[in-house]
């Protein structure tokens, strides 16, 4: 009988460490859910922006999460639409130094100025250039937008960031900072 190649033992044995792997527990993961959103689904009206020819009701999302990794200090929730023809995305809402005992947003908090928001979250800068949520209106006609929902948890208290910071300054923010995430995927279009 021929010797097998050499690279066969290295080859059986990490096929053992994969298959062995899977037999292990899942390890806790950010979970994000909404009684106004369904993943996959389609926005309602009460999402949609009330202008630049749409009429919704411009009220920001129900939202919750639970199972934070070890060692949250914070949260950022995020709803961001990567169809946008604007070559960059556009940022809806941005919601940042949510305390980490905080697991949930009411319907509507993200209105400006809001008092609503828990005690120490900011509002960012969204894309319609408001410290506010801005509803979905992609342009008439155009294949139906995807609207992502995140919630990320964080390392640290609150964001190294500007005043009134843009989505894209909170984001690379984020991204230095995170330890999970959980994410909702909802679209709408016209």
């Amino acid at each position: 009988m021929p010797s097998m190649p050499s690279a066969f033992p290295r080859l059986s044995l990490l096929s053992l460490a994969c298959c062995a792997s899977l037999g292990l527990p899942a390890a806790h993961a950010l979970d994000l859910k909404s009684a106004d959103l369904r993943d996959h689904g389609t926005l309602g009206a009460k999402q949609v922006l009330n202008g630049f020819g749409c009429q919704g009701s411009d009220q920001s999302p129900q939202l919750a999460w639970s199972d934070p990794p070890a060692g949250t200090k914070s949260f950022v929730v995020t709803v961001y639409d990567p169809d946008a023809p604007t070559g960059s995305g556009w940022w809806h809402w941005i919601v940042y130094d949510i305390p980490a005992d905080v697991h949930s947003l009411a319907a509507g908090v993200g209105t400006e100025g809001s008092a609503k928001l828990p005690a120490g979250a900011q509002q960012g800068r969204s894309d319609f250039g408001t410290l506010a949520f801005g509803g979905a209106c992609p342009p008439a006609g155009d294949k139906p937008h995807r609207y992502v929902v995140t919630v990320h948890a964080l390392k640290v208290d609150k964001l190294p960031v500007p005043a009134a910071p843009s989505g894209a300054m909170v984001g690379f923010m984020v991204h230095a900072n995170a330890l999970g995430s959980a994410q909702l995927t909802a679209t709408y279009g016209r």
